[in-house]
């Protein structure tokens, strides 16, 4: 395992061109694996691929049932969980300082993460929202995060 690997958990995740997105973004950023779990959309699909340019040929990936017992798994592996969540509890993502290996979790389009995947997390930082709108689309939101960690 490499001090500066990242991994991403993508947990009930509803349309498959933020599948596809995230993919993207997971390869340009050097992202190690993609979890893909509850109702999260895996590949071949014809919309993931689309959107991926063929980057879920070669980012590895995993289809998971369950989230609570993956993230489990990772905390147990020496991964710090970092939930990406706008919640009261959230800090901002620009003081969160990386413990490597890092497993970002990003949620639901619409729910996001749900209360107990939260407490299976280490830390939750939020990106703060300076508009009408209280959040971003999640591929976007992952990839603002991804490179922040990886840049520090």
């Amino acid at each position: 395992m490499s001090k500066k690997e990242i991994i991403l958990v993508l947990h009930n995740i509803r349309s498959r061109f933020n599948v596809g997105a995230i993919f993207r973004t997971a390869d340009a950023a050097g992202v190690s694996k993609l979890y893909l779990c509850g109702i999260t959309p895996a590949p071949p699909h014809p919309k993931i691929n689309k959107v991926s340019l063929g980057a879920e040929k070669w980012v590895p990936f995993e289809k998971i049932k369950q989230t609570k017992p993956l993230l489990k798994t990772l905390s147990e592996a020496g991964y710090q969980v970092i939930a990406l969540e706008l919640n009261k509890k959230s800090k901002n993502y620009h003081k969160y300082k990386p413990n490597w290996p890092v497993a970002l979790v990003v949620g639901n389009e619409v729910n996001g993460l749900l209360p107990s995947i939260l407490k299976k997390c280490d830390k939750v930082i939020k990106i703060p929202m300076h508009g009408r709108k209280e959040s971003l689309n999640v591929g976007i939101a992952a990839g603002i995060v991804i490179f922040d960690i990886i840049n520090k």
